[in-house]
């Protein structure tokens, strides 16, 4: 797997199909090592701040959640 720079442009470029295949990488956790998982969990986290349309069906595998910092 390669390295990708997350930009705005990227993901703007990004459709549901690579999403989806994005997603089915993190659900399977099938990666040679820890790196490569984080770095799709946070082009996955950053396409879901800007494209949250394609990204709501994976939402669960983001584990947002709201925090009270009060």
């Amino acid at each position: 797997m390669s390295t990708v720079t997350i930009s705005a442009q990227y993901i703007s470029q990004m459709n549901a199909a690579e999403v989806t295949e994005l997603a089915a990488r993190l659900e399977a956790d099938d990666y040679t090592n820890a790196f490569e998982g984080l770095n799709d969990w946070h082009l996955l986290r950053a396409i879901a701040f800007h494209r949250p349309e394609l990204v709501e069906p994976y939402l669960h595998l983001l584990d947002l959640e709201a925090y009270d910092e009060s």
